[in-house]
């Protein structure tokens, strides 16, 4: 009889991986080029996956797991990118407890009834929600595209911050300014605070059921709990990135936690990135070529791709936009950014080999 738990059990049952090189990045090890993926690869900017959209709401590709494991797929068949990431959305979380969220064409998300006092937070949410339970679509979709891929690349799962979520609802939608849900700070301390803590207990328990489903990477917020559970679970260590928008004052507190990859936005210097080479030489950074790079000319995007290899360096590295790609993207500038990255890494990879290979012979 196996000693194995069922967790291992499944993950034992998956294909065998035949491209890790992103899951090496994160744990510094010897690279034969960078490996690159890119923030909403699967999505909006893909004539095939508009399609798919044409014929169904947004949510409910996102709650389907065949659409869904097609649409994650989409953009592998396109690009050499070594990772997927599932596609799904950050606010499928408010609605599992409870809250209505709606896609509006043109507008974004908007909630049915935002959480305007505390007293709403009892009629809008069921706190008897497990995540388990209620988001076992997102599981199902993440088994489903881990069999599919046949061991192409790892798969990555994701959730958004608690604070990102608690913002959502009480904001209603996206916001700039966060006004409203920093006001709760200030005004029910409390009760945001208490929200908080169920919202990360929640989050916890969501990725940790990711990684049982089969996700090899979380890209997500705080870690040391869902470390924590998935030991007590007997998971083997899964990579974790965070990537923090707008987080330029805090870089060091990310760099010194206990997350495997920091992610950074367009927005981090060069100045900034030599800093953090030289204070966290063992911290795995990730990202940052600004999305609008995508519309320059190819000579200009090389130039560009170059000068970040040369700011980041090949190891502890993973190459991938400072932000999620816009709409219209230009799709063969994307396909020429992926191969980029690969090209000139492998050269500058090879070429530091090389002197290494002749030392050792003489």
């Amino acid at each position: 009889m196996s000693n194995l738990t069922g967790d291992e059990q499944l993950q034992k049952e998956f294909p065998p991986l035949k491209n890790n090189l992103i899951l090496r990045a994160c744990r510094g090890e010897k690279i034969e080029r960078v490996p690159i993926w890119i923030m909403r690869q699967a999505g909006r900017y893909l004539p095939e996956y508009l399609s798919i959209r044409s014929q169904h709401s947004f949510f409910d590709v996102c709650r389907t797991p065949s659409i869904c494991c097609e649409v994650t797929l989409q953009p592998l068949r396109r690009f050499d990118l070594d990772a997927a990431i599932i596609f799904s959305d950050i606010l499928v979380v408010p609605q599992a407890l409870g809250m209505q969220v709606d896609m509006i064409a043109k507008e974004g998300p908007r909630f049915a009834h935002p959480l305007n006092v505390p007293a709403d937070i009892k009629t809008s949410i069921d706190r008897n929600k497990k995540a388990s339970i209620e988001l076992k679509y997102v599981y199902d979709a993440i088994t489903l595209t881990r069999h599919t891929l046949d061991g192409r690349c790892p798969l990555i799962g994701f959730s958004g911050a608690p604070w990102t979520l608690m913002s959502y609802m009480i904001e209603g939608k996206g916001s700039e300014t966060h006004a409203k849900a920093k006001k709760w700070l200030y005004t029910y301390v409390e009760d945001s605070h208490d929200l908080l803590q169920f919202l990360t207990h929640f989050i916890i328990d969501y990725l940790v059921e990711q990684v049982c489903a089969g996700a090899q990477l979380l890209q997500l917020f705080e870690s040391h709990c869902v470390r924590d559970l998935l030991s007590r679970r007997q998971i083997p260590h899964v990579p974790l990135i965070i990537f923090a928008k707008d987080a330029h004052y805090a870089l060091d507190e990310l760099c010194s936690s206990s997350f495997d990859v920091v992610g950074l936005d367009w927005t981090i210097t060069r100045k900034q990135i030599r800093t953090l080479r030289e204070k966290y030489p063992n911290i795995t950074l990730q990202g940052n070529l600004d999305p609008c790079a995508l519309y320059a000319s190819q000579n200009d995007l090389e130039k560009m791709i170059k000068q970040m290899i040369e700011i980041f360096g090949t190891k502890n590295y993973i190459a991938n936009l400072g932000h999620g790609i816009y709409p219209d993207a230009n799709i063969d500038n994307v396909k020429y950014f992926v191969d980029t990255i690969h090209r000139i890494s492998k050269d500058i990879i090879k070429n530091e080999t090389i002197p290494k290979i002749i030392n050792s012979n003489k």
